[in-house]
């Protein structure tokens, strides 16, 4: 998670089996994720000017899971994060069917959880993950 730019902090136990959950606690997503299409089904559908990789993959190769939304709401709940650039967010089955996926940010003093084609990337969005040890 470091050598990508993240942040690794605890930020809870497991009640069930007493491992340690760390979250991405950088202030801005994490450098070395961004410019990434969400998964590889929205990276293989782009035809032209594809991104070098997709979150989805990123974050297992890395053997961390991208932050769920409502864990994206908590990880907000410890600080300001992504004042100034998003992260892709574990999107559900019914939305990805349908071609999207969900992003979170930290914009005017509020979260948002906005939605993009998972085709997409932009330079300031990355994703955060989560690590049980």
């Amino acid at each position: 998670m470091e050598r990508t730019g993240g942040e690794p902090d605890v930020v809870g136990c497991d009640q069930k089996t007493g491992k340690y959950i760390f979250f991405d606690c950088s202030a801005e997503s994490p450098k070395g994720r961004v410019a990434v299409c969400y998964d590889r089904k929205g990276l293989d559908s782009r035809k032209e000017h594809k991104p070098a990789n997709n979150a989805m993959d990123m974050a297992t190769a890395m053997g961390i899971e991208l932050l769920t939304e409502e864990q994206y709401h908590e990880l907000q709940k410890l600080g300001n994060f992504d004042m100034q650039t998003s992260s892709w967010v574990k999107t559900p089955d019914e939305i990805r069917e349908l071609g999207g996926a969900l992003h979170g940010e930290r914009r005017y003093g509020r979260v948002f959880v906005g939605h993009n084609g998972a085709q997409s990337y932009f330079s300031a969005r990355a994703f955060r993950g989560l690590l049980r040890v």
